[in-house]
């Protein structure tokens, strides 16, 4: 009878241990729940984003939550915005920094924000965009974009061809307009970006539209400019014909074109460098747009710059933007390899910033 009262007392006991451990564990996890952060608990959980600002840049973000948030000097980490972008935008970022930082194309790859690259950068300050213009690479259609976000006009079908280039009457602003303390505020805060294409392809692009065709009427690149060129590069001086590519090539690629150049005043901007126009080692440029895929780059920086629900990128005809590397050929195949590779020595800061391959019919 005793040892069946020890054994009942001890399965008493027993089970009370295991009751006083259940409630303790009832107890803690209530405690747990009680005392855990509320703005955290049951809220949906953003991802976490690195990125580093300055107090004014906290200020803007606050402003205007959608904004890109690519306040950092040239070189340093992106921005929490650019961590969402598509993987092509981040690699051509990260192309042009680490090209920046070669000492050994420093001389092709950085230039100084003079009043040249300024004058190139048009202002839409209502929705704080910064857009360098390249030459032949379809940047008419963006100026209509940042005429309509301007305000001048409300669609871009009711823009005049002949006020997008009429400076005075867009209402485009230039950066170079504004003081250095306003020009250093939109260089920092604003969404900036521009566009290229081949290199080689834009000059054939300038060559034709300026000493060929010339549909806009501008009479001093036949008559001005082009006889210059005929006079200091072209070997066969019998010749009576205009300006030809040849003659174009060898003025481009003589490391003295500059004296010429000064000569020929901001008509240049049609062919030289994009590091010339834009200073993209100089300044942080948030999206930088390649025509050969301009289709898919013009709605994402529309997006990117929280403007496509205002405007359109105007729609863009099949095959305009493809590569052409047959024409390309074409144009240099009776061009001296020397010359050829004069060009592609000055041009290679924008064949490598942006990664451009270089030409086949140069490594032949």
């Amino acid at each position: 009878w005793l040892m069946s009262d020890n054994m009942h007392h001890q399965w008493l006991l027993l089970a009370a241990c295991f009751w006083v451990i259940f409630m303790f564990m009832v107890a803690s996890k209530f405690i747990t729940l009680t005392f855990k952060d509320p703005d955290g608990y049951g809220a949906k959980q953003e991802p976490l984003i690195l990125t580093a600002v300055t107090k004014v840049d906290e200020v803007h973000v606050r402003e205007e939550k959608r904004w890109p948030e690519e306040f950092q000097p040239t070189g340093k980490a992106f921005s929490g915005n650019l961590i969402r972008q598509p993987l092509v935008h981040m690699e051509r970022l990260e192309l042009l920094r680490n090209v920046c930082r070669d000492t050994a194309l420093r001389n092709l790859s950085h230039t100084a924000v003079s009043k040249f690259v300024l004058d190139r950068i048009f202002v839409c300050d209502k929705h704080k965009i910064l857009f360098c213009q390249t030459p032949k690479v379809g940047n008419t259609q963006w100026k209509k974009v940042l005429i309509v976000l301007n305000g001048a006009f409300s669609s871009i079908e009711e823009i005049p061809e002949n006020i997008v280039h009429d400076h005075e009457k867009n209402g485009l602003p230039r950066l170079s307009s504004f003081s250095d303390s306003e020009i250093k505020k939109r260089l920092n805060l604003y969404f900036k970006f521009f566009i290229v294409r081949d290199p080689f392809e834009r000059l054939i692009s300038a060559f034709k539209d300026k000493f060929v065709h010339n549909p806009r009427f501008e009479p001093w690149y036949r008559h001005e400019i082009a006889p210059g060129i005929i006079r200091k590069y072209r070997k066969n001086r019998t010749e009576t014909k205009g300006l030809q590519f040849e003659d174009f090539v060898r003025y481009l690629g003589d490391p003295n074109h500059r004296w010429l150049d000064v000569q020929f005043g901001d008509h240049i901007i049609h062919w030289v460098t994009y590091v010339e126009l834009c200073a993209p080692c100089e300044i942080t440029y948030s999206v930088i747009g390649h025509h050969e895929t301009l289709e898919d780059d013009a709605p994402y920086i529309l997006k990117a710059a929280g403007i496509d629900h205002l405007v359109s990128y105007p729609t863009i005809p099949p095959g305009i933007t493809v590569y052409n590397k047959t024409k390309v050929e074409r144009y240099f195949s009776g061009i001296s390899k020397r010359d050829i590779r004069r060009l592609y020595m000055r041009f290679e800061g924008d064949f490598k910033l942006f990664g451009y391959r270089e030409p086949d019919f140069l490594l032949n």
